[in-house]
């Protein structure tokens, strides 16, 4: 991670205030707040921090001891932190979409079309407010507060990546809950295979691995006070991709299930079973409270 990332950059951008909408359908909706500011910010100034926290939700989701009242919390807390996926780009064969009358779409878990009128399509994401049909037809879309700098990232990006960018942009919260528990169930296949002696359970888990979506995201080279590696995501659902990759796989800085609460943690230390000295205490207590009924 260090040395892949250490002279990278890439703006996007988030709200500083996400809510719970439902829509006329009766479908929840995670989107930014009426009055919430737009915010330019480089993910990868904190992208371990992101993974984790994209893992954590879906752990939630993944166990029966949580209510799906403190999974929408974590859901949520994570829209207020980097922002919406961006499933919008992140599911068509092109970004451009937008440049043509129809969108095509590779198989996924949330959409069974594999192909739909663009328009058709925008609309999925734009239940609450209709502005980017006449925000698509602009050579340029300029945020909503005008903000300069917001419009600095958003420029050169494609027309769709644009609209992400929007308040009016909103996605469903219980596609946000399966990509969540997506990713967890991959985390924990990564390290559960190696635990499991029945062969078909360890094809279960090696088959969960190989459905890990792969990504090729583009790059360029800026001159900010040094020399700097951007690169051109076009969803933050597909920087979290490729940043839980990496993590998956470095083998100094593993990424790890704690003994006690099970939330993913990055192990710094060989020896390490646990998230935080807390868990540890509380396992050793629990540990020591089934001894004593023994």
């Amino acid at each position: 991670m260090k040395s892949l990332f250490a002279n990278s950059s890439t703006r996007w951008i988030r709200y500083s205030e996400y809510e719970y909408r439902t829509s006329d359908d009766g479908t929840l909706y995670v989107a930014p707040a009426e009055k919430s500011q737009s915010y330019v910010y480089d993910p990868f100034e904190n992208a371990e921090q992101m993974v984790l926290d994209a893992l954590n939700a879906g752990m939630l989701c993944m166990s029966s001891n949580f209510s799906e009242d403190k999974i929408k919390d974590a859901i949520l807390d994570f829209a207020n932190k980097y922002g919406p996926l961006g499933f919008m780009t992140a599911f068509p064969t092109t970004p451009d979409f937008m440049n043509f009358d129809t969108v095509y779409l590779p198989k996924n878990r949330f959409i069974r079309e594999e192909s739909m009128p663009a328009d058709d399509y925008v609309s999925l994401f734009f239940p609450f407010d209709e502005s980017y049909k006449t925000a698509k037809s602009k050579k340029h879309y300029m945020m909503d507060d005008g903000s300069i700098r917001v419009s600095m990232a958003a420029k050169d990006k494609p027309k769709a990546v644009e609209l992400t960018f929007g308040q009016s942009y909103s996605e469903r919260y219980d596609w946000l809950r399966k990509q969540h528990k997506d990713w967890a169930f991959s985390f924990c296949a990564s390290f559960m295979y190696y635990r499991e002696n029945d062969p078909i359970m360890q094809e279960i888990h090696r088959k969960a691995i190989a459905a890990f979506d792969g990504i090729a995201p583009t790059y360029h080279i800026e001159l900010y006070d040094e020399p700097k590696l951007v690169w051109d995501f076009h969803s933050l659902l597909l920087m979290v991709q490729m940043m839980f990759s990496h993590m998956l796989t470095d083998s100094e800085k593993p990424l790890r299930s704690c003994k006690h609460c099970t939330m993913a943690f990055i192990k710094g230390h060989p020896k390490a079973a646990f998230c935080s000295s807390v868990c540890k205490n509380r396992h050793n207590v629990y540990l020591n409270r089934i001894r004593g009924k023994s």
